[in-house]
Order: structure tokens, then C-alpha cells, then sequence
């Protein structure tokens, strides 16, 4: 395995409760021969051409731009479910092998980037929160839409009921409302999903163990990174995609990405209580360029690391 390589490589963590919501370690680019035998990249949408919310949005220009490149040769787009199992079986998958999730359920995946996925052949998953169907919101899919995608062989997964920021319920609240959405995607789709996304991507270790508690076999944030063999499945990072953050050249960063293999990550709690906040990890494996590694904190630019031998 390969710590780094085609384009740059990240390390991220996120934090629930603090404006200081990323931090990523990054390396330049290696031999672009270099190749990850044993992770993925997966992708993160919301809506498809909805300009009147940007920060969600990604634009059908933006879009169809990513599937082109996708389509361009060398990646190979398969089901999460299938990247997850073969990672946590150590089953190699194909070089640049990537997944896209689509959160919410916004009408848009229905109308704009389900036909264009699939005239393009490219399988993606689908994360519902069911209030928003039942409640009948206008930007939302209805529930025969989504049984429409999950008949056509779209994953579907489960959003929470109410979308909430989970962390500040109890565990009998946030076990409810996980617990509703399950049932009410079961009454109305006939399967149980195994996949979960938490809202706004936040969590705290309480949330983290519940998830897992309630049996699903993996849990998303919203924090940028490639999935491999040493990731938290119930902390899973993705590559999140809108109109600011969407442009053709990201993209290709994103898709080129290959982990940094780490371990003993500090704080092991998500939901920080100093800020800033110290954040610490040892590398899996000796790096020749560790000495090039940067690290940034959002919007407050490159933060201060300090080294403990080379691996620390």
C-alpha cells in the first residue's frame, strides 16, 4: 500500500460543536503510477441544478462535468455497498475506485441526476429523511419516486427521521428517531437499510456507539478523506460537492485522492471542547516526505505542527 499519491493525499476530522469543523493533512503529489489496492474515494451530493441554494447545490453543467470524468477512463464506479464489503473483507478493489452518495432526498435526484447516472451507467446510493417525504415538502422526492430508484437498483440508505443535530439528544430520543426513519423506509420500500448518514455529518461517540448498536454495518460523516482498511466504519469520510466547491479541477483532486494511512488519533471524541482544538496522530507507515506534510485549519489557514520523531 501506498501512504500517498496521485494527486494529494488527506487525513480529516471532524468537529461537531466548533467553528473548526476540518482539518486535513496533505502531501504532494508521488509517481502517478502509485495505486491503492484497498480504498475508495466516495463522493458527496445533495441537489442538481437548484441555484437558489448554492451551498447544497451543484450546478447541471458542474455535474454532467463530473460524470464526463468520470466516464473518461480509469476509474471504476461501483455501489457502496459493494466498496464497503470488499474493503472490510480486504478484497482488493480497482484502481480509482469511487462511490457516489446523494444526502436528503431532494426532488432534484429524481428528476436531474438519476437520468443522467443512469444513462451514464454510474450506481449511487441515496440517503432519505423520511419527515421531509411524509411531511410532503415541495423540494423533497415522494415515496414513489423512491421506490421507483430503489426498484431501478438505487442503495437506499437511512437520513434520520428529522434531520436534527443528533449529538444534543439523549440516547432515547436520537434511538427513536433513527428507529422511525427505519421503519417508515421498511412500511414504504420493503427493505431495511444498513447504511446511515448522520445529519449535518455530526457526531459524538455516544451517537457513534448508538448507530452502531442498532446494527447498521456503516456510518457516514461529512468529513473529506478516502476510505481504506484502517477507517472507523462508523466514521466514514466523503468528499462533499456544491457549487463553490464543484469546479472540474477539485474534482480531479478528489477523484486522484489516495489515504494516509494513521493511527492513534487524538482527541478519540469528535465533539471538541477546546479550541482550538490539539489534534495528534502516528502515521502506519514511514514516509519519506513527512517532512513536507502542511496542515489547515478552516479559516484559519495553515495551523502549527509540531513533530515527534518521524512518525508522530
Amino acid at each position: 500500500m501506498r501512504p500517498y499519491g496521485r494527486a494529494a493525499a488527506w487525513l480529516a476530522a471532524a468537529a461537531a460543536a466548533l467553528p473548526l469543523t476540518l482539518w486535513a493533512a496533505t502531501l504532494p503529489a508521488a509517481n502517478a503510477a502509485d495505486a491503492d489496492a484497498n480504498a475508495a474515494v466516495i463522493l458527496q451530493y445533495h441537489r442538481f441544478g437548484e441555484s437558489n441554494l448554492p451551498s447544497t447545490n451543484i450546478t447541471l453543467e458542474q455535474f454532467e462535468a463530473h460524470i464526463a470524468h468520470l466516464q473518461s477512463g480509469g476509474y471504476t464506479v461501483l455501489p457502496v455497498l459493494h466498496i464497503l464489503e470488499a474493503i472490510r473483507a480486504g478484497r482488493p478493489l480497482p484502481d480509482r475506485t469511487v462511490g457516489i452518495t446523494i444526502d436528503d432526498g431532494a426532488r432534484s435526484v429524481f428528476t436531474e441526476a438519476w437520468p443522467r447516472l443512469s444513462a451514464a451507467g454510474l450506481p449511487f446510493t441515496v440517503f432519505i429523511t423520511t419527515d421531509t417525504v411524509d411531511e410532503g415538502h415541495g423540494g423533497s422526492m415522494t415515496w414513489e419516486q423512491i421506490r421507483q430508484l430503489a426498484e431501478a437498483g438505487v442503495t437506499i440508505g437511512n437520513h434520520s427521521a428529522a434531520h436534527g443535530h443528533m449529538w444534543r439528544n439523549d440516547a432515547v430520543a436520537s434511538r427513536a428517531d433513527i428507529a422511525k426513519a427505519q421503519n417508515r423506509l421498511k412500511e414504504e420500500l420493503e427493505i431495511v437499510p444498513t447504511l446511515f448518514v448522520y445529519p449535518y455529518g455530526e457526531y459524538d461517540l455516544a451517537l457513534r456507539g448508538l448507530v452502531q448498536a442498532m446494527g447498521f454495518a456503516a456510518a457516514f460523516g461529512q468529513s473529506s478523506g478516502v476510505v481504506h482498511a484502517g477507517t472507523d466504519f462508523m466514521a466514514l469520510p466523503r468528499f462533499s460537492l456544491n457549487e463553490t466547491y464543484g469546479d472540474i479541477d477539485r474534482f480531479r483532486l478528489i477523484v486522484d485522492t489516495l489515504p494516509l494511512p494513521a493511527m492513534d488519533l487524538t482527541p478519540i471524541d469528535p465533539l471538541l471542547t477546546q479550541n482550538p482544538p490539539m489534534f495528534g496522530f502516528t502515521l502506519a507507515e514511514p514516509l519519506e516526505r513527512v517532512r513536507q506534510l502542511a496542515c489547515f485549519a478552516s479559516g484559519q489557514g495553515s495551523a502549527e505542527i509540531e513533530r515527534l520523531g518521524e512518525r508522530r
